[in-house]
């Protein structure tokens, strides 16, 4: 699924993320969101989808989980709006909305909702996801995944 990319929150500058750093569990999902892909997992003996990336599923504890690009597509669970925030890359994005997202295939996922006025922001609102891609001088392409109204 391709996705805007350097999404920004309304007029605000967007929340400047810490470079990712991807270990051998979590490769595949970083590298995924700097394709403009949500890669998720799901396992091959028992099916269960999983995230937080990790070398094993978490229901079963079968190895190797194969990596899937997932529909991108989610509803907010919960969320907050952050109004202040003095960690340097966040207080200039404020307000922002921190949400737990259920994606489509199953998963809970802990992001930001972009594009819209914090106070649109509903239980039970479809999203999609968006990337923020991370400047490195390491010659690595990964993003950070985000939604945005549906």
């Amino acid at each position: 699924m391709s996705t805007p990319a350097n999404v920004t929150p309304d007029a605000r500058p967007a929340i400047k993320h810490p470079a990712p750093h991807a270990s051998w569990e979590t490769r595949g999902y970083w590298e995924g969101a700097g394709r403009g892909e949500l890669v998720l997992q799901r396992c091959r003996s028992c099916g269960t989808v999983q995230h937080r990336p990790r070398g094993v599923c978490a229901t079963c504890l079968a190895g190797e989980p194969e990596h899937f690009v997932a529909s991108g597509r989610g509803t907010v669970y919960t969320f907050t709006v952050t109004n202040q925030n003095m960690a340097a890359g966040f207080a200039e994005a404020c307000p922002y909305v921190m949400a737990y997202v259920d994606l489509e295939e199953g998963p809970r996922l802990l992001t930001n909702i972009v594009d819209c006025d914090p106070d649109s922001v509903s239980i039970g609102m479809a999203v999609v996801v968006a990337f923020v891609t991370t400047e490195r001088d390491d010659g690595e392409a990964f993003a950070v995944p985000v939604f945005i109204p549906a």
